[in-house]
């Protein structure tokens, strides 16, 4: 890990590798499709860019800080493919708006290609991006993540399509209506666009992320890449570094996918090898529920990830398909998403399913913050 005179982590090539690919399983099947997101960063540090990382206490409490991503369905993103310059034109038109420079970033969900972001922007122009997210995973909604479920509002927020062109929400109810607008907008620009939004000082940030998961990602990558090196289990090497657990092994048998409404949602059913046991996983562009014969094995907020059984590359919802040989991991998400407020934004009943959240055993693999409970 290389280091400026500043303290921040110059994130080298090799380390976008990891991330990308320890974000993807993070990612529980969304957040897009990393393998795009590493080659436009690539791209950018190859013309002499640089991402600079700092931990979330290294922010000034009065600094200002917004998070960008990519907003849309997963599906969109691997047929119309971004120019790169839309999250940072968000950024750009929020900071217009605000009438004040935003001189840190921090992506707003660590999962798939969003995971890059920050990294993405900060490379692009100079800015600081922050070590950390708002889920520790990703999630479908703009009110799903712990800035939000922390009382920080959603707006002013901006988004910016693949032409250039912004649009400015200043003002919203709550959360939930801006996610709407949000998305009807996206809608419109074709089903993607980029996205800055929730800018708040650095103290307000300290109490509401989730910490160092860019960190945590790219261990994650690492312990993938050594499992493939070897030749030994990525799956089980997987689990074991996230106090996670092998959920199911099979071949996916069946996938049932449309994209409506600016999202991926569908199911898939995976068969056992050698038997006929079967799973399904309900997604809306992550994965939301896996149950067994109608036993429910695990739900949002915790994290359901597929990753092929050879080398433990993680299967995004838009690349699924029939006879692909999979693992099936769950992992215990961040207890920052486990109190009672938050599992009314995250939890399974938030996404319309009647069943209770059974917290899957194990300890979140990341820090937690100090301080002020949400």
């Amino acid at each position: 890990m290389t280091q400026d005179h500043h303290d921040a982590w110059i994130v080298s090539a090799d380390e976008i590798e990891s991330i990308a690919l320890g974000a993807g399983v993070l990612g529980t099947g969304g957040g897009g499709n990393p393998y795009l997101g590493k080659w436009r960063l690539w791209e950018v540090l190859r013309r002499g860019g640089q991402a600079r990382v700092i931990s979330p206490e290294q922010v000034p409490d009065d600094a200002w800080i917004a998070t960008v991503g990519g907003m849309g369905a997963p599906t969109v993103g691997i047929e119309r493919i971004s120019q790169g310059e839309e999250m940072l034109g968000a950024l750009k038109a929020l900071e217009s708006y605000l009438g004040e420079p935003i001189p840190y970033v921090i992506t707003g969900e660590v999962g798939g290609s969003n995971s890059l972001s920050a990294l993405l922007v900060s490379a692009q122009s100079g800015r600081i991006a922050v070590d950390g997210d708002g889920m520790g995973r990703a999630f479908p909604e703009l009110q799903m993540n712990t800035f939000v479920i922390s009382g920080i509002p959603v707006a002013p927020l901006a988004v910016c399509d693949v032409r250039g062109q912004t649009t400015i929400v200043s003002h919203v109810l709550d959360a939930k209506w801006g996610e709407r607008i949000a998305r009807a907008v996206t809608v419109q620009m074709g089903g993607a666009s980029g996205l800055a939004a929730r800018p708040m000082r650095g103290s307000e940030l300290k109490r509401s992320a989730v910490w160092n998961t860019l960190t945590l990602a790219k261990q994650l990558g690492e312990v993938v890449r050594r499992a493939r090196k070897e030749r030994s289990d990525p799956a089980s090497a997987m689990v074991e570094a996230t106090s996670g657990q092998i959920l199911f092994r099979g071949k996916i048998a069946d996938v049932s996918r449309r994209t409506t409404a600016g999202f991926a949602r569908g199911r898939m059913t995976l068969r056992a090898h050698g038997s006929s046991d079967e799973l399904q996983i309900e997604f809306q562009n992550e994965n939301l529920i896996a149950q067994r014969d109608s036993q429910v094995l695990a739900t949002v907020p915790d994290l359901i990830t597929l990753v092929t059984e050879d080398d433990g590359e993680p299967v995004g919802t838009e690349v699924l398909r029939y006879g692909l040989r999979v693992a099936v991991l769950g992992i215990p998400c961040t207890p920052q998403l486990r109190t009672e407020h938050a599992l009314k934004f995250v939890g399974p009943r938030a996404f319309g399913y009647e069943v209770n959240y059974v917290p899957l055993p194990g300890q979140w693999p990341g820090p937690v913050p100090q301080g002020e409970s949400i």
